[in-house]
């Protein structure tokens, strides 16, 4: 059974018209600039803002206050710091997590970080609800989600074969006519696609099928995330780039240079 740290009611589901707004909206919401600019925010992740694009991201996948918001994977926490202050008047946010792998310390080490994060600050994240992410459970009451929202996480289900598992569950979880934002590290078209995604990108035209064929309906892509400086053919795959700069000194300048990846931004609705 899921664990929660605590629980909130679902907010009270929108019609799936008014999801949707327009690109400009962003202006209007204080609250989700507030949140962007909050002191909670580590100085790590603000200075990441540049590359991934808190508010017009968002914005684009239709966030509004009152969702109840799933975030699949959360990592270290950068989508966190915004969206548990921005959700917690009027919605609901909940992080999906796997199981600590016990082959991959490091990725156990990363989500007892995440989770004493949030243990630490409780004024600030009291209200997030903890589940668990693992194939055939679901991570929240069926048809109950009003966003679901996955940051580079398709090519690693890719290469540990589960993404179709994983997008099963969020298929689940969201409502009819719910909205499913995802990014991740933009493949080259003049290449095949590898199925496990050893370098860590994935061609857009790849992840449509693949989530298209999960029952979702594609509705829109943004060039939020376009870094045409990315030419994705590095030593050490997409990780040679910064935030991880896998190579260490090596040509340091050269990927800082280049910056974070490239990425695609898509949202698809499931049909109702």
């Amino acid at each position: 059974m899921p664990k929660k740290i605590s629980r909130r009611s679902f907010a009270t589901i929108l019609a799936a018209a008014s999801l949707a707004r327009p690109q400009n909206a962003f202006a209007a919401d204080s609250a989700l600039a507030a949140a962007i600019t909050s002191p909670i925010r580590a100085p790590a992740n603000i200075a990441r803002d540049k590359y991934r694009h808190p508010a017009a991201t968002l914005t684009f996948f239709g966030l509004r206050p009152t969702l109840s918001v799933i975030e699949i994977q959360p990592g270290a926490g950068y989508w966190t710091e915004i969206l548990a202050p921005y959700l917690k008047p009027r919605g609901s946010y909940t992080v999906a997590i796997p199981p600590p792998p016990p082959a991959a310390p490091r990725e156990a080490l990363a989500i007892r970080r995440y989770l004493q994060k949030l243990q630490n600050d409780p004024a600030d994240y009291a209200q997030v609800i903890v589940t668990g992410l693992t194939d055939g459970v679901p991570i929240a009451t069926p048809n109950t989600a009003d966003l679901i929202l996955s940051f580079r996480n398709l090519h690693d289900w890719m290469a540990d074969n589960t993404a179709e598992q994983k997008l099963a569950l969020i298929h689940a979880a969201l409502k009819p006519g719910g909205i499913f934002g995802i990014e991740d590290h933009r493949g080259l078209t003049t290449a095949p696609q590898d199925p496990r995604a050893k370098t860590g990108y994935v061609r857009a035209d790849y992840a449509k099928a693949l989530i298209t064929q999960a029952g979702f309906q594609f509705a829109a892509a943004s060039p939020i995330g376009n870094n045409p400086r990315d030419t994705k053919n590095y030593p050490k795959g997409v990780w040679t780039l910064p935030p991880t700069l896998a190579m260490g000194e090596d040509n340091r300048a050269k990927y800082l240079a280049i910056g974070e990846s490239d990425r695609w931004t898509l949202k698809f609705i499931k049909p109702a």
